[in-house]
């Protein structure tokens, strides 16, 4: 599918002021003429970016149905500028807001996978609280999460830390933990760790306001399987379906995860679409 279509040029947006100034990288699909389809917004996973698999292949249905969307790679990832270790829950979750609000469509679809699965919950947060008691700015449609690591930080990291890793966190400010995934090592900060535990979001009710759809690998050896139950908990007001995959792993990126996920996707557009016509 995405293999035929030119490859759109990215678009760069400042974030940040000073020495803090970062150029963000995003690609924007514009809708077709008259499509009023919620705009589909790609969230990818720590080290990942807006060319790989799942993105390419989310952007390429947002082709085939004429729908917007918009991928953006984070500080320290893919075409953006700054540095990886500077990067944090935080500051990345700034890009993505900065990204949307730039962009502003009216309804969106959030699509993350791994960490972008926390940025996800994390900006649905930051749009209510900020959109103020009108919710003026994007709104909503729905969420498609893909193997979910929300607070990946403080439930995932912290409570399996060597006694190496956390003399590296005190003495150099960062550890190293070789790649199933790259050969270069994920490098994990003491800042990241830091303000990974003031954007919890597994500490409470999360309150999306939209309907949530949930892929989760059963053989996934980085967020158990467990996490995205635990998740759920967490999404009581929410429309939330949990789709589990026996033997998926982290990536679900194989032929027939990917047309699980696109076709959560669509199922979204489709519910979202019939609830913006008249009765």
């Amino acid at each position: 599918m995405s293999d035929q279509m030119p490859d759109a040029q990215p678009q760069f947006l400042t974030v940040g002021e000073g020495e803090a100034a970062r150029e963000i990288a995003m690609i924007v699909r514009p809708a077709q003429a008259g499509n009023g389809a919620p705009t589909l917004v790609w969230l990818s996973g720590y080290r990942s970016d807006m060319s790989g698999t799942k993105a390419v292949e989310l952007d390429g249905l947002a082709a085939e149905l004429g729908v917007a969307c918009i991928r953006l790679d984070y500080s320290g990832h893919g075409l953006s500028g700054g540095s990886f270790g500077d990067g944090t829950i935080s500051r990345w979750l700034e890009e993505a807001l900065a990204v949307i609000r730039h962009i502003a469509p009216d309804r969106m679809i959030l699509v993350g996978s791994s960490m972008g699965g926390w940025i996800a919950l994390r900006l649905a947060q930051e749009l209510a609280r900020q959109g103020g008691p009108k919710l003026e700015g994007p709104k909503l449609a729905g969420m498609v999460l893909i193997a979910p690591a929300p607070d990946f930080t403080s439930e995932l990291i912290e409570p399996n830390l060597k006694a190496k890793e956390r003399k590296s966190l005190a003495e150099r400010g960062y550890f190293e933990e070789r790649s199933p995934y790259s050969p270069e090592p994920n490098i994990y900060t003491r800042a990241l760790i830091e303000d990974g535990r003031a954007n919890r979001v597994l500490d409470g009710i999360i309150e999306t306001g939209c309907p949530v759809h949930i892929l989760q690998g059963m053989k996934d050896p980085d967020v158990p399987h467990a996490h995205a139950m635990k998740l759920v908990e967490h999404l009581p007001a929410d429309d939330v379906v949990l789709t589990f995959i026996r033997d998926g792993d982290h990536r679900l990126s194989r032929p027939g995860d990917i047309a699980l996920l696109l076709s959560a996707v669509k199922g979204i557009i489709r519910s979202s679409t019939n609830r913006q016509m008249p009765a």
